[in-house]
């Protein structure tokens, strides 16, 4: 409770010190509510971050909310718990109704270290060839716009891009002001809004297990459901990030720093050792 306690005034300081970056839009509209999955019964709000457990915790979410249909949130396939319909989210509601849940429900998320998840995300969309939605969809923008003298080849199928070419992109204010960043590399700020909903925990990757257990046990499931405990070998790691991290000028290691300060801030993650700021 101690240290749940020292997260969220982590958050509030971050949001006082910054009010003038974080309290942009005093109003939040259904839209910015998109990402908290309601669960009625058990008077829960999730605000799920990809590449942060996110999929095992909507299985477990699933669980909660199937009202008896599913037991065992590993047996739901993954690409069930991402489809929209399976779980209820708060831009749904009326706004009564919404306000009603902010103020009553226990509302949580889960953060990461913002570059491990930066990594995270660009290794899973870029690197896999599967991913043939967000090649079409960014590889061939990233590439068309960063790269000089691209071949057609990659032009049509956007599957090579660089991790260079991915950080050119993030930090060009064309693409801030063009469109929304994707989910995979938004800031936890921008899609959960701490500074205008107040969450009760915070819950870090690095302590998943038993953070969520923590969570389960205050929502008054924790005697028959635990998170799923794996342990996943393609892990993006602080070292692979440093990896990345390498090939990146200082330059745009201090833009990029810039898009996700707040994130590290907030969260009490420091600057990574493998950074050279300007």
């Amino acid at each position: 409770a101690v240290l749940h306690q020292m997260r969220r005034d982590q958050v509030t300081d971050t949001c006082r010190a910054n009010s003038a970056v974080s309290r942009k839009r005093r109003v939040l509209t259904p839209s910015d509510l998109r990402h908290l999955v309601v669960d009625e019964d058990h008077e829960l709000i999730y605000c799920y971050v990809p590449k942060v457990a996110c999929t095992n915790w909507k299985r477990l979410m699933m669980v909660l909310t199937g009202r008896g249909k599913y037991s065992d949130p590993m047996e739901i396939p993954a690409n069930e718990a991402h489809v929209a319909a399976n779980l209820k989210t708060l831009n749904q509601y009326s706004i009564p109704e919404i306000n009603h849940r902010l103020k009553s429900y226990m509302k949580f998320l889960f953060v990461r270290e913002p570059f491990e998840r930066l990594v995270s995300a660009y290794r899973n969309k870029f690197t896999q060839k599967y991913n043939t939605s967000f090649h079409k969809r960014y590889g061939t923008k990233i590439i068309r716009r960063q790269r000089k003298n691209a071949t057609q080849e990659a032009l049509r199928r956007g599957d090579d891009v660089r991790f260079e070419e991915f950080v050119a992109y993030l930090i060009d204010p064309h693409t801030q002001r063009e469109e929304p960043f994707n989910e995979h590399w938004q800031t936890v700020h921008s899609l959960c809004h701490p500074c205008h909903i107040h969450y009760d925990l915070v819950g870090k990757y690095e302590t998943l297990e038993e953070d969520s257990n923590y969570v389960l046990r205050l929502a008054g499931v924790g005697s028959y459901l635990k998170f799923p405990t794996y342990a996943k070998s393609t892990r993006t790691t602080d070292e692979m990030t440093t990896e990345f991290f390498q090939n990146i000028s200082s330059e745009h290691q201090t833009q990029l720093y810039e898009v996700y300060k707040l994130d590290f801030l907030m969260f009490n993650y420091s600057v990574p050792s493998y950074l050279k700021l300007e």
